[in-house]
């Protein structure tokens, strides 16, 4: 599979940057030397079928699993993530596809759940806005902070789980399935919030199995294929058939397979009808070629034929032209007559 090149210039260094991360589980290789780059202000979608190590990648990245070898620098520095108290104060934001939030406190106490304001008494009134100003950077349609998460739907859940995921002011948000189970407006909704983290001039890693939605938000395309780096790709050089294929590891599928049998059943249905037309038009030649040979020798010819044809003047008893304007008689030869026997010419 032929990697696009998605290079920026080596001016802009990247927030983060992954060099030969390797993980294993026991026998499993669950990562075996990835490479990964994310620029600040860009979108990068981490793609792979299931099994291909994405989860486990952010979880290195999210400090629940230290990585067995590689490096990971992040803002320019060699670190080594061993909690994720350590990715918080690094500035590495997680929203996992659960969201963990809670449904029986309000969106202000959900954002500040563990981060409470105020060291005797909470800080009810600063939270409120701190909460506000969050909400409005993401520009998220929340009716009220003061309202239970439970009666919210799932986009704006999702945009609970990202606005609290920015209050450590973080250079980078990771992204696990956060349209999965959305509608379309919902999801609609959520992609809008990529692009607003994008604009703020975060590096965003969005994990999604939704080829639309990596083509609708991503700047670029990281593919994972069996814990192994399968390609990275530029979203405007690159389409859903390049990316289905390096995902599967193969350019032929049943998909691909049934289309092509359909394509070739119409091209031979086509072949076969204008196979069938041609030898139609080859038997009503050979017909008409058959009466006119099956025509008795005595046939007359067609008007203006060279001699012993039908002239003007007609055809003679004896088979001989007559001059024009005289039809020929009983017993009267024309001149290409033959005589007849014992007789003198």
């Amino acid at each position: 599979m032929s990697t696009l090149s998605a290079e920026r210039p080596e001016a802009a260094a990247p927030v983060l940057s992954m060099r030969g991360v390797s993980k294993h589980f026991g026998a499993v290789a669950a990562l075996t030397d990835i490479d990964l780059d994310v620029h600040a202000g860009e979108v990068v979608a981490l793609v792979g079928d299931n099994g291909a190590g994405k989860s486990t990648l952010v979880k290195i990245l999210a400090g629940v699993h230290p990585q067995d070898a590689g490096t990971v620098n992040f803002d320019g520095k060699d670190v080594t993530i061993h909690s994720p108290v350590d990715s918080i104060q690094l500035g590495i934001a997680t929203v996992f596809q659960d969201l963990a939030l809670c449904d029986n406190l309000t969106v202000v106490d959900n954002l500040f759940l563990g981060r409470e304001l105020g060291p005797w008494r909470l800080n009810e009134v600063e939270m409120e806005v701190q909460s506000w100003k969050l909400l409005r950077q993401l520009s998220a349609k929340i009716p009220s902070v003061r309202i239970a998460v439970a009666s919210l739907s799932g986009g704006q859940r999702q945009t609970v789980a990202i606005a609290r995921s920015l209050l450590g002011s973080p250079k980078l948000i990771i992204l696990d399935e956060p349209t999965a189970a959305l509608g379309v407006a919902q999801t609609a909704e959520v992609l809008n919030l990529v692009e607003r983290l994008r604009e703020n001039g975060l590096a965003v890693i969005m994990i999604s199995h939704n080829m639309q939605d990596v083509k609708a938000v991503s700047d670029r395309v990281a593919v994972l294929r069996l814990g192994k780096n399968n390609g990275t790709f530029r979203m405007k050089d690159v389409s859903t058939d390049d990316l289905i294929a390096a995902i599967t590891g193969a350019t032929d599928n049943v998909v691909t397979q049934r289309a092509a049998q359909a394509g070739a059943a119409q091209a031979g249905a086509g072949e076969t009808g204008a196979a069938g037309a041609g030898a139609a038009a080859g038997s009503d030649a050979l017909a008409d070629e058959g009466a006119q040979d099956s025509r008795p020798a005595d046939w007359p010819g067609e008007p203006n034929e060279g001699p012993g044809g039908q002239g003007p003047g007609g055809r003679g008893p004896g088979g001989g032209g007559l001059p024009p304007g005289q039809a020929g008689s009983a017993g009267q030869s024309g001149p290409g007559a033959a005589p007849e026997e014992g007789t003198v010419p």
